[in-house]
């Protein structure tokens, strides 16, 4: 049976669209969090979490009045407290409608219009405040954590065994150790798919926690391994994973999780998920989720 949310995503996915190239606002679709959220335990109204959903749309197109294209990196920020998310095929489509839309005599005044075109329209849209800037295509978007490890070298890969390929959090195995440790790992092949259209999306999984409590890599390893066989958006895993942690971890331990997915169709999704509690410090000591989102505890910097 359909859910509600795959009814609203479905408005574009799985079906052809020739889209519009001409400023059409009415493409975008928001997607209610509160439904996956509900299934996990995960209260809207007191979330366990700080963190920012961050895309970045490689091909953004635009004409000044002139005719001369414009084409810019255009990067996405707006918070994960709000009750809404941008379904993906409905904000490419949103951002094509700009391709022959002529703004600005100048190449400035037209990535500004756009720029605060694009803020109005997905403001309103999400019900919250949307932060959009262009970027150059050498900015450091790419770059991984510089101080988190391979999960792959605290594991022997030729004796693990892995089967289960479902979301399964009976996989994950602690320990208690004598002292509170820091721990900073990545997972560079994480996988789950679209839970409509059922295309498979790849990324990276950044992890980082301090506690008293140990998950045992190679569990954690299976764990997200086990998402393989997922239908669900990205920011979705991500909230999914942060939830799973934090129940095996005491209540003021500091927890950050992100998921970092690979561009498809011009756009990549980057959501990232932390405790209340986790220090300025670990913020900035993560230089690439510093780069990618410009965050401070007050909320993003420009």
């Amino acid at each position: 049976m359909e859910s509600i949310t795959e009814k609203i995503a479905s408005k574009h996915l799985g079906k052809r669209v020739t889209g519009e190239e001409t400023y059409t606002p009415n493409l975008l679709v928001a997607v209610p969090r509160e439904e996956n959220r509900k299934q996990y335990l995960i209260d809207s109204n007191n979330l366990p979490f700080e963190g920012f959903d961050t895309w970045h749309a490689y091909e953004f197109s635009a004409l000044t009045k002139n005719g001369i294209p414009v084409t810019r990196v255009l990067k996405i920020n707006y918070n994960c407290n709000n009750n809404y998310i941008i379904e993906s095929k409905s904000l490419k489509l949103y951002l094509n409608s700009f391709n022959m839309t002529k703004l600005g005599n100048t190449i400035k005044e037209c990535l500004t219009i756009c720029k605060n075109k694009i803020e109005e329209d997905l403001s309103r849209k999400l019900q919250t405040e949307v932060n959009v800037n262009f970027i150059q295509e050498n900015a450091q978007i790419t770059k991984i954590f510089a101080n988190y490890d391979n999960i792959m070298n605290y594991v022997d890969e030729t004796k693990i065994k892995i089967t289960d390929y479902k979301e399964n959090p009976n996989l994950l195995i602690t320990e208690r150790t004598n002292e509170t440790k820091e721990y900073r790992l990545k997972f560079d092949s994480l996988r789950s798919n679209c839970r409509v259209t059922h295309q498979p999306d790849f990324g990276d999984a950044f992890i980082y926690y301090k506690s008293k409590t140990h998950i045992k890599e190679e569990s954690l390893l299976e764990y997200l391994v086990s998402f393989r066989g997922e239908y669900h958006f990205h920011e979705e895993c991500c909230e999914m994973i942060y939830k799973r942690l934090q129940a095996h971890l005491d209540i003021e331990d500091e927890i950050l999780v992100s998921a970092l997915y690979t561009r498809r169709g011009g756009i990549d999704i980057n959501p990232i998920r932390w405790s209340k509690n986790i220090s300025q410090e670990e913020l900035d000591n993560s230089k690439y989720l510093k780069d990618l989102t410009h965050l401070t505890h007050n909320g993003i910097k420009q």
